[in-house]
């Protein structure tokens, strides 16, 4: 069964950059520009693995994982944050809000693959 990952990302670039990646590794892919339109988007899908950026207008990463997290059918799935930070404090705090790992941008396309196929066997 083909997995769906849902793309959380401010920038158009990374956006189209990891459809291609995701869609040449075999995933379905739904996508959103920020963590309010990732809520939204959530709230018609059941993807099998989130992946987010941090640093984005409106609502950030850190809020869109915690308002994940606070939905009961959404507690389970795997958050992969990908952002070009990289300080120890934002990967505790994402770990707190409920974040499953983090990946630093620019990102390795097999280990980021390889990261989501192991969050979500």
């Amino acid at each position: 069964m083909t997995k769906t990952i849902l793309t959380v990302d401010d920038s158009r670039m990374m956006r189209e950059m990891l459809l291609m990646v995701l869609q040449g590794a075999g995933f379905n892919v739904i996508q959103a520009e920020d963590g309010v339109d990732g809520l939204d988007v959530l709230a018609g899908a059941e993807p099998d693995v989130i992946i987010t950026d941090i640093n984005m207008p409106r609502l950030d990463g850190f809020g869109f994982i915690e308002g994940v997290r606070r939905e009961e059918r959404c507690r389970a799935i795997p958050i992969l944050v990908l952002s070009t930070e990289g300080d120890p404090e934002k990967k505790s705090r994402a770990r707190e809000a409920g974040a499953t790992g983090w990946i630093v941008k620019p990102f390795n396309a097999e280990k980021l693959i390889d990261a989501i196929r192991r969050v979500s066997a």
